[in-house]
């Protein structure tokens, strides 16, 4: 990968080879390996069996998950927050997971809107939980930085699973509660 970047400095009429420069192949090379370290993460040995049991049937929330992800048409950043809930049937998910669980499918080249619906089935599969919503609210540098270039547009995707989908208390009971 170091090669390709020392193209591209090349191609766009820089000169790889000066002192600047020197390190910037190899640093950009480890930069995008780690931004896309999600391919190469196992979501059973990340989850680690960090599944409970539990009588609890109210709803389970975690909100304001930071999130960083590279969107797939333009390999630039975007990032924000995730909110994520579910309603318990029998287990529950260390909450750390949940925020793992963000970070595989975030650290991988995305569109939000997929990346939205791979964490609530990932979470759905691993509790067989009721209902599961998620929702992301995430910026995107292809918007801010080129093109419209509109500095305050802010993308919102949901995805809502079981009684989220089909029960609208419930919907806005997750939607209100990670407003608040």
């Amino acid at each position: 990968m170091e090669e390709f970047y020392k193209h591209i400095l090349h191609h766009i009429g820089e000169n790889p080879d000066r002192e600047g420069l020197i390190d910037t192949p190899r640093r950009a090379a480890k930069a995008f390996s780690y931004l896309t370290k999600g391919y190469h993460e196992d979501l059973d040995k990340i989850v680690n069996q960090a599944i409970f049991e539990t009588t609890n049937d109210e709803m389970v929330i975690v909100k304001d998950i930071e999130l960083y992800s590279l969107c797939e048409h333009h390999l630039l950043p975007f990032f924000g927050k995730c909110h994520v809930g579910y309603l318990p049937n029998g287990k529950v998910l260390g909450l750390s997971k949940i925020a793992r669980i963000v970070d595989v499918f975030g650290r991988r080249l995305q569109i939000q809107e997929n990346l939205t619906q791979q964490i609530a089935e990932a979470i759905q599969k691993y509790t067989n939980a009721l209902g599961v919503g998620v929702v992301i609210e995430a910026r995107h540098l292809c918007m801010m930085m080129r093109g419209v270039e509109k500095q305050n547009s802010e993308m919102i995707t949901s995805c809502m699973l079981g009684a989220f989908r089909n029960d609208n208390s419930t919907r806005n009971e997750f939607l209100t509660l990670i407003k608040s």
